[in-house]
């Protein structure tokens, strides 16, 4: 790109930039990928996909997790993938990290095994139902991993007719729940309030869980970060 280009470019006299050219421009600008989205809408192109998928947790996140002893923690790739757990957070749900195939990611696992649905109380499931198949969709349009999400979506509709319904609904959802139940298959139901640190781009979650102090959620939790996962009942 010549000076008088640049020039130009600035002065609104240029002709539009092409995609390469706008990367290009983002790339030496050393812009943040909210200053380049909003310079690619400038210019008129839609901004790429932020996400790149990878295997690896973010050295961000793993540095927060790596600290967190209090407090249940997971970190999720945007396809629902549970990458790393706190020991903690194994106590609470359980080693989510041990799926393989297309039961790594939750929103798979919600419909095809029964022993997903454990871990919530059974009023609670048709609003985690609603947004399994809401993320779903959400995965499957500007996900990391558009392939799998396809391939997901395909069984998930070949061999469940509750999510087929869901489906139908058009519904879109992107947000972690807030505050949510769980059942300890030992301690019982456990309150707790969710709160998430994202990646750049958006690809990684860490879900910090904790319990309000006082409650009788808060005192399972202090139990269970002493017992661990160890048997509570022989």
């Amino acid at each position: 790109m010549s000076t008088d280009y640049y020039a130009r470019l600035e002065q609104q006299r240029a002709p539009q930039p092409s995609v390469q050219m706008a990367t290009a421009l983002a790339r030496a600008l050393r812009l943040t990928l909210d200053e380049r989205d909003h310079l690619f809408g400038l210019i008129g192109h839609n901004a790429p996909a932020r996400f790149h998928r990878s295997e690896h947790v973010s050295p961000t996140l793993m540095r927060v997790l790596d600290r967190l002893d209090d407090s249940p923690a997971p970190v999720l790739s945007d396809m629902a993938d549970t990458l790393a757990m706190n020991p903690l957070a194994i106590a609470l749900l359980g080693d989510q990290t041990r799926h393989t195939g297309l039961a790594r990611s939750a929103y798979y696992r919600w419909f095809m095994d029964p022993a997903e649905r454990l871990v919530y109380p059974e009023e609670d499931h048709p609003h985690h139902v609603r947004a399994q198949a809401a993320r779903l969709r959400v995965a499957l349009t500007a996900g990391s991993d558009t392939p799998r999400a396809a391939r997901i979506l395909a069984e998930l509709q070949e061999h469940s007719p509750e999510f087929v319904r869901l489906w139908e609904l058009q519904e879109v959802a992107q947000r972690y729940d807030e505050s949510k139940t769980i059942v300890h298959p030992e301690l019982g139901r456990i309150d707790v309030d969710g709160q998430v640190l994202f990646t750049e781009n958006r690809a990684q979650t860490l879900v910090v869980l904790t319990t309000r102090p006082g409650t009788e959620s808060h005192s399972k939790l202090e139990l269970l970060s002493v017992i661990g996962h160890q048997q509570l009942t022989h």
